[in-house]
């Protein structure tokens, strides 16, 4: 059950990232309007607290959040910008989500 919490706070936690991000790219490249821009900027504060639940350290949670937020965002370009991954996208995703789960997941002898 523990893992299942911390993988569903490390998907919120990229959701915040990715869609903070997406308003400001909106705003800055796509000529949205400044409301897009400061939403994002909200968003992404939250992603930064967001991150504070995991239990792991800062290193390891930052480190496993970087495989994780890979996958999505090449989910998030392929559903919202019409982004379709390729074969090597997937491959490499994976090898990114195995290792994060390695770093964060795998028992330790403290």
């Amino acid at each position: 059950m523990a893992i299942i919490k911390s993988l569903l706070i490390f998907i919120l936690a990229g959701l915040f990232e990715i869609g903070g991000g997406y308003l400001v790219w909106q705003w800055l490249k796509e000529g949205k309007p400044l409301w897009y821009g400061l939403l994002g900027g909200v968003i992404l504060a939250l992603y930064g607290v967001v991150a504070t639940w995991q239990t792991a350290n800062f290193g390891r949670v930052y480190a496993t959040y970087g495989g994780i937020f890979i996958v999505l965002a090449l989910l998030w370009a392929w559903k919202v910008d019409g982004f379709k991954p390729d074969r090597y996208d997937i491959i490499g995703a994976g090898i990114a989500l195995i290792g994060a789960c390695i770093i964060i997941y795998m028992p330790r002898n403290v």
